[in-house]
């Protein structure tokens, strides 16, 4: 089995469910006009695969092959249920902002993914880690495509900071100033694609970089030696 730090990185980086794997996109792309509405979403999904793969390896060991597939998809329905009523019992607006994409957390192909090829292979902490991992890769996707648009789009970032955090995050609203006119492509569904096109870009130049970097090293040291 991987380390614990090989499955973090893996979860975070090398295997990110946004930008390597590319699932869940249907809610990457829709919901991220805004970083509240992607860290909404975010924790929520993230939330989701942490509780959902932690039950499935613990259950993993007494279920039947035939029926694992559905277990897995009722355990997931389950906890997204619980997740749906606590944002609309406590962050109502937001919930509202979010709508249908919060129940279609169940069909995120990344969370199903997850708990058939991972947590119903391992124990429960390594399960955990690994969700929690890609969640936290997930939501810094979220974050930062929605974030990028935001301020693209409008001119501001953290607007409605106050949905998530309370009315005292009122204040956290950055802005462009007011006479930013806004590139209006940013905001609307194209934008989106546009937006992680460029977050591709970006991690497969940092990714060249390093590995770049690692050559380099390797060559040098087998030269010294």
């Amino acid at each position: 089995m991987a380390s614990n730090k090989d499955i973090f990185k893996t979860g975070l980086w090398d295997n990110n469910a946004g930008l390597v794997q590319l699932l869940g996109l249907c809610p990457l792309l829709a919901v991220t006009g805004t970083v509240i509405n992607g860290i909404g979403l975010g924790i929520a999904t993230l939330v989701t695969l942490v509780i959902s793969c932690g039950i499935v390896s613990a259950v993993r060991n007494i279920l039947r092959n035939e029926i694992r597939i559905p277990v897995f998809v009722l355990i997931i329905a389950s906890v997204v249920t619980v997740i749906e009523l606590i944002m609309n019992a406590w962050f109502h607006e937001l919930f509202r902002i979010l709508g249908i994409f919060i129940p279609l957390i169940v069909t995120n192909c990344a969370i199903i993914g997850r708990a058939e090829s991972f947590a119903s292979k391992n124990p429960v902490l390594p399960s955990l880690l690994d969700a929690f991992a890609m969640g936290l890769g997930f939501l810094f996707v979220l974050m930062a495509l929605g974030g990028l648009r935001e301020l693209l789009g409008s001119g501001t970032l953290l607007a409605n900071a106050e949905l998530m955090f309370g009315a005292g995050a009122a204040s956290w609203e950055l802005s462009l100033g007011d006479n930013y006119q806004g590139f209006l492509l940013a905001i609307l569904p194209p934008g989106a694609f546009f937006g992680l096109g460029l977050l591709l870009i970006i991690k497969n130049l940092i990714d060249a970089k390093l590995e770049q970097r690692t050559n380099t090293a390797d060559l040098a040291t087998a030269v010294t030696q």
